[in-house]
């Protein structure tokens, strides 16, 4: 089988730390996020390619960042568009790459921006099982959450209704931008765009398909997290410092004080500072300063500043 991993969005809402970087490259422990996601899907012998759709803005980004590390499997597969208004939608994208690609075998999907406690091979074991379109989903344990993402209804595991951010959510299980499919269901996609349906959200996808066969969902218990705004690439961080800190070996911290789930990047000082779930990029200065919940990218000075909730883009100054 092939698989796609989705990394085609601006992420506008991270700018400007996501302004010249995907946020795929982001940071999480000692991996970025898209890392993780090509580990899983390196060491499954059944997936044989994967490529990763991104626009061309990113295109030389990817390309610099695969030709660096140790992943056989990805190349990069480029949509025509450098800004978010053009973009074909993510149904319409994978349309695009499915022929472009000459792709005829079974098919994963992931999202770039998810961070997953589950391995990818787990779901690939429930795809194979099924032999039909298949959807991971979590429990986000709210309502209000559920309203940003597709709704699952499950009989047993497999799901009977299906929709795409309900005002009125009746349950907090979601599709998460995980997703399989059989061989031939693969036309479906030309045949969906073609009746003039919604090309942007996969899960108006899923609920066309769940309306003309079975479709199956695989749940899982952990964590999951969508990186698409500051708090949730802050939570992610979080998750997985686990309320203790990271400081790298080139940085230093002196007469400092750090709460929980601070971050600190390679050849970074902290002097006379208290951060509290915040995130230093690299190469970056922080003197006598209060911040916290905050991301500070990389080669910025930050001195006699108290901060919160802010994203601080690279080469600032601030005092």
């Amino acid at each position: 089988m092939k698989a796609v991993v989705l990394a085609g969005g601006y992420a506008t809402r991270l700018w400007p730390i996501t302004k010249h970087r995907p946020k795929m490259f982001l940071p999480v422990g000692d991996e970025t996020v898209i890392d993780v996601i090509f580990e899983d899907l390196e060491k499954d012998d059944r997936i044989s390619e994967v490529f990763v759709s991104t626009n061309e803005r990113f295109e030389e980004s990817f390309e610099e960042y695969l030709s660096d590390s140790p992943f056989e499997k990805p190349t990069v597969s480029v949509e025509e568009t450098v800004e978010e208004d053009e973009k074909f939608g993510v149904v319409g994208a994978l349309e695009q790459l499915i022929d472009r690609e000459n792709v005829e075998e079974d098919l994963i999907v992931i999202a770039g921006d998810n961070l997953l406690s589950f391995d990818v091979s787990e779901f690939v074991d429930f795809f194979e099982a099924k032999q039909t379109p298949c959807i991971a989903a979590y429990d986000v344990g709210s309502k209000e959450r559920a309203k940003s993402y597709g709704l699952v209804e499950l009989d047993g595991d497999r799901v009977v209704d299906f929709q795409e951010k309900p005002d009125d959510p009746k349950s907090t299980l979601v599709s998460i931008a995980c997703y399989a499919f059989p061989a031939e269901t693969l036309p479906k996609f030309d045949e969906y765009l073609q009746d003039g349906n919604n090309p942007d959200e996969p899960g108006w996808f899923i609920q066309w398909l769940q309306q003309r066969g079975d479709v199956h969902a695989f749940t899982f218990d952990g964590a999951w997290f969508d990186i698409g705004t500051p708090e949730s690439y802050l939570d992610a961080v979080s998750w997985y410092l686990g309320g203790e800190n990271f400081v790298h070996e080139t940085a230093t911290v002196s007469d400092s004080e750090l709460g929980e789930n601070v971050y600190v990047m390679e050849n970074s000082a902290v002097e006379g500072s208290t951060l509290e779930k915040t995130v230093v990029f690299s190469n970056t200065t922080i003197r006598n300063a209060d911040i916290r919940n905050t991301i500070v990218d990389e080669e910025t000075h930050v001195e006699n500043l108290d901060l919160s909730n802010a994203l601080i883009g690279a080469h600032s100054h601030l005092e």
